[in-house]
């Protein structure tokens, strides 16, 4: 079982994410053979007319969507926790996608399941957004990578405020 400390997910850098959608693209192309970012297991979003932000599954340690789902279709892999999706068990509701605090969960506009990033699991090479990105700003992160860039960037701001 990988600690929660460990779990892996695509993270964005809003200083680098342009909002061009190449990762939507990416990952609409490797799952589902389609150019559509609405069939993407990931979303650019548009903060303001300047901040974009590319938003994915976080790998939670008490997923919501999971605890939300009336027909338990949904639970959280134990070796990586990624979100597993019984599509026999998902009638489409969407309490999952309500509950998701990133916006990660997606009803799929054709099967009426939901679905969400598994990391490219079937790609050896990893997440195709990652490997596609033209401005470099997704990565593969555990919680903890993001807490240490978080605190490094706090200091480099308090530094530059004494100076």
């Amino acid at each position: 079982m990988v600690s929660v400390h460990n779990r892996k997910f695509v993270s964005a850098d809003p200083e680098k994410c342009v909002g061009c959608q190449v990762c939507e693209y990416a990952c609409s192309y490797n799952k589902e053979k389609v150019f559509n970012p609405i069939k993407s297991r990931i979303r650019a979003v548009r903060v303001n007319q300047t901040a974009n932000m590319a938003v994915t599954c976080r790998l939670c340690e008490e997923p919501a969507c999971v605890n939300a789902c009336p027909r338990d279709a949904l639970t959280q892999s134990k070796e990586n926790g990624a979100i597993l999706i019984n599509k026999d068990k998902c009638n489409g509701c969407g309490w999952c996608i309500e509950a998701c605090d990133y916006g990660a969960m997606m009803l799929h506009p054709e099967t009426k399941t939901v679905y969400t990033c598994d990391l490219c699991k079937d790609k050896p090479e990893g997440p195709q957004c990652v490997k596609w990105c033209p401005e470099e700003a997704l990565t593969v992160v555990t919680s903890d990578v993001l807490a240490q860039k978080a605190r490094i960037n706090a200091i480099k701001k308090l530094f530059n405020e004494k100076t």
